[in-house]
């Protein structure tokens, strides 16, 4: 990649004609360079004058520069970036004290990534407040909080009294907020008409729930949609926005936003909506576990709506209300939090829980408490020992501090206005997407370095994402600390494996048969990958590898991977290395393709050919799938080629299979009467798209399009939704069994 094509970069290349004033003004300048062509720096070299003792000469070069060199017996070797790359420069001082460049190497055996530059280690620390994702965060947030709080016009009492007052009825928004939340919805569908966005109106055409969620959101949870949190601890905690999140984890361990509401209150018919309209919003695939505040209404909405979905409580949401519901153990407190944190992590059998649970609910007079009944009725969904065959991949925590949620409470305060959040909600979507970025940039440019012999951390090396592989690391490391004794020999085998890093004692199950293991840990269901108590009952049975069944694709760099993962996972590492590769040749490919409009077709056509003949190799019998690819690329043709017209319509008027294609949804509406004979007016959606407003436009039958009513008898009897995506769609992408009988 030659830096005078950049585009914007006013950095001149290195020459024999430039003079500095020190070796390190020189450096400085070839680190400017690099980042404007899209290169990592290193000190190479210095050499200091044996007479005078000063600098007279020094060596800077890209930071793949030469080749790795690392000692066999390195206790805790470090990642190194060296592929052998020659581009550097070389700087020589003179006579009069000016420094010159001695020589200078152009050429890389790689890809340069200007636009990633800011990623490289060398040049994050020449601009804090620029390259700090979080430092700009703050600084803007802090200008934005001053800014709306000079507008505040309520008084903070008179807004909660007001809101405990019309709480039950719709949305209490200040003047003009209404409005605020329009703009924003149209803009963002302006940007991308996959936005999704649907309101919910009362009796009185009053704004009563908002759900948004944006392309990427909608993309993450097609990959990462298994285990999805449904987090109120803003509207539960009486913020000054009722807002609640729909929150997933990525291959990296990092949050994803599938989704954020405003709502009016805490019943059945409100999570009912709101379920559902998510569920739309993402093609009408429910996920495998949500997660929950334990809320009798919420237990209701997610049976109707998502009957198919393994329905848990977050523990940290249990645990945190302990204080306010039996605040009158008083002095009894840290006693009984001892005893209860023994029943719920340290009881490895149901029969075990059982047995301590009563223990101590008698011990502390507690079987009358209505609270503490519920909790035992609804054990099955928050006790750990009851979480078998799911995993919850790190977002099941014990505190808020340690959840994924946590990580948005740096943009949502307790008297966080609307105003502030509609300006924060940017900032949440640009620093993920950033984060995300960086890690998959380092992914490409880091190879995590073995800390153990191990076969079974050999095995993950290129499997796991570099997250998981370090914490998979650990695991494996803390198994030296592990001994193990045979309880029991039969066809599932039972282990007490001792940890005498934290000093207890696990029961380990293994049959070795069908490659089941099971730890009372639970360190998979919550994690993710296997313990080092599993991992040294493998080793000790001669078994030298993970079973592929705990290794799930969701946390690997296969993850958005539209085949399953071999379980032959050493197949993974070359996959992933061929991945690597054509990306970064895709990356070289698409900027010369993209020069010109006669490059574009060219690239265009080879990809298609290409696109064909490794398909036909792959799977000659997979003639659909061709197609549907096929199709894609010329999918994205035609955009590139209308993109102009289209973006001169008016959000929200799509047409036609266009529609369809960009994800929108039609909305329905119907009625019914229940077995008891009450008649009850049933969900009623409609369609908007005026900039102007939430307008109302003409209904369909609920019916027409298989969309089963919803069924509560407490339920306002309107059911409005708008969207600028509910065109042609179709419920039929809800599947039957997610919708209430």
């Amino acid at each position: 990649m030659d830096s005078s094509f950049l585009m914007g970069s006013t950095i001149p290349e290195p020459r024999d004609d430039m003079e500095f004033e020190s070796h390190e003004a020189a450096y400085a300048f070839y680190k400017e360079y690099a980042k404007s062509v899209g290169f990592g720096t290193a000190k190479l070299s210095s050499r200091r004058s044996r007479a005078s003792k000063e600098f007279i000469d020094a060596k800077f070069s890209c930071i793949r520069y030469g080749n790795k060199q690392q000692s066999d017996d390195a206790i805790n070797p470090r990642p190194s970036p060296k592929i052998g790359c020659k581009a550097s420069m070389h700087v020589k001082r003179k006579q009069d004290g000016k420094w010159y460049v001695y020589s200078f190497v152009k050429e890389h055996n790689h890809e340069l990534l200007p636009a990633q530059a800011h990623f490289f280690r060398s040049h994050r620390s020449s601009d804090p407040l620029g390259n700090d994702v979080r430092m700009r965060r703050r600084k803007n947030l802090t200008a934005v909080s001053k800014l709306f709080n000079a507008y505040q016009s309520v008084d903070c009492l008179e807004h909660f009294l007001r809101t405990l007052q019309d709480k039950g009825r719709s949305l209490v928004l200040e003047t003009g907020q209404a409005q605020l939340l329009l703009e924003l919805f149209m803009h963002m569908q302006e940007e991308n008409p996959k936005f999704f966005y649907a309101v919910d109106l009362n009796e009185e055409h009053r704004l009563r729930n908002v759900f948004w969620v944006d392309a990427k959101g909608v993309e993450d949870y097609t990959y990462f949609g298994d285990v999805v949190s449904f987090d109120t601890t803003y509207f539960t905690s009486k913020y000054k926005i009722p807002l609640v999140l729909f929150i997933g984890v990525n291959h990296h361990i990092q949050p994803t936003l599938l989704g954020c509401a405003l709502i009016a209150d805490e019943t059945n018919y409100t999570f009912a909506w709101l379920l559902q309209t998510w569920l739309i919003a993402m093609g009408g695939r429910a996920p495998q576990v949500i997660l929950t505040d334990q809320n009798e209404a919420m237990k209701t909405a997610v049976a109707a709506v998502l009957p198919g979905t393994r329905h848990c409580f977050c523990l940290w949401h249990i645990l945190e209300k302990i204080p306010r519901q039996l605040e009158f153990l008083g002095a009894w407190h840290h006693n009984f939090m001892e005893k209860l944190n023994k029943c719920i992590y340290k009881s490895w059998t149901e029969e075990q829980f059982e047995r301590r649970w009563w223990k101590l609910v008698d011990k502390f007079n507690l079987r009358d408490v209505e609270w503490v009944q519920s909790l035992y009725n609804d054990r099955t969904r928050w006790v750990p020992t009851f979480m078998k065959e799911i995993s919850f991949v790190g977002l099941s925590a014990s505190s808020r501090a340690e959840s994924l949620s946590a990580l948005f409470d740096n943009y949502v305060q307790c008297d966080t206005s609307l105003g502030e959040f509609i300006e924060r909600y940017r900032m949440v979507l640009e620093e993920r997407y950033e984060e995300e970025a960086k890690a998959n940039f380092d992914a490409w440019h880091e190879t995590p370095e073995l800390k153990s012999p191990s076969p079974f951390e050999k095995q993950m090396l290129f499997v796991y994402t570099h997250e998981i592989f370090k914490k998979f690391q650990v695991e494996v490391l803390g198994a030296a600390a592990c001994h193990l004794k045979m309880e029991n020999d039969g066809v599932t085998a039972t282990y007490t494996v001792k940890d005498f890093e934290d000093d207890q004692s696990y029961v380990v199950e293994w049959n070795k048969s069908n490659s089941d293991i099971c730890c009372s840990c639970r360190s998979f269901e919550y994690k993710g990958y296997v313990c080092r108590h599993a991992i040294v009952v493998l080793q000790m049975s001669g078994v030298f590898s993970i079973p592929p069944k705990y290794v799930l694709q969701r946390l690997t760099n296969a993850a958005k991977s539209k085949h399953p993962i071999s379980e032959r996972l050493e197949e993974v590492q070359s996959k992933v290395r061929r991945l690597n590769d054509l990306c970064r040749r895709a990356i070289i490919f698409g900027e010369e393709g993209s020069l010109s409009q006669e490059s574009y077709y060219i690239a265009l056509g080879a990809i298609k050919e290409a696109l064909k003949q490794c398909t036909n190799m792959n799977s000659v019998e997979n003639d659909a799938r061709l197609d549907a690819l096929v199709t894609q690329v010329c999918n994205i043709e035609e955009e590139h080629q209308s993109g102009n017209a289209y973006n001169k319509k008016v959000p929200g008027m799509a047409t036609g299979n266009k529609a369809a294609r960009t994800g929108g949804a039609a909305r329905e509406v119907g009625s019914t009467e229940n077995t008891e004979g009450n008649k009850g007016k049933v969900s009623q959606l409609e369609a908007v798209g005026s900039q102007g407003g939430f307008h109302q436009m003409e209904l369909t039958d609920m019916r027409q399009h298989n969309v089963m009513p919803m069924q509560f008898h407490s339920m306002v009897p309107l059911f409005h939704t708008a969207s600028t995506q509910y065109h042609n769609a179709a419920s039929t992408h809800l599947h039957e069994n997610c919708l209430p009988r």
